[in-house]
């Protein structure tokens, strides 16, 4: 096994390349109070100004807030 720290990139072993994300449409909301959201990987806690986020299956998930800003891109409904 290797272990990777996560602010060092790993060697050319890897086969790295690029990806862009996916422009997909997701719904989120801004958390106002801590909540706990039971996700599939445990509990998970987001704090007032976090978002929570519904995933293309249907999952609900939080996001801290400034990973959401750098991320996602308000749409505007028609």
């Amino acid at each position: 096994m290797t272990r990777i720290v996560e602010d060092e990139v790993p060697g050319d072993d890897h086969d790295w390349r690029y990806y862009r994300k996916r422009p997909v449409v997701i719904q989120a909301a801004r958390v106002r109070q801590r909540v706990e959201v039971e996700t599939r990987e445990g509990t998970v806690v987001a704090e007032p100004g976090d978002y929570l986020l519904v995933g293309v299956e249907g999952e609900v998930y939080p996001c801290d807030a400034d990973i959401f800003e750098k991320t996602y891109d308000r749409v505007v409904e028609t």
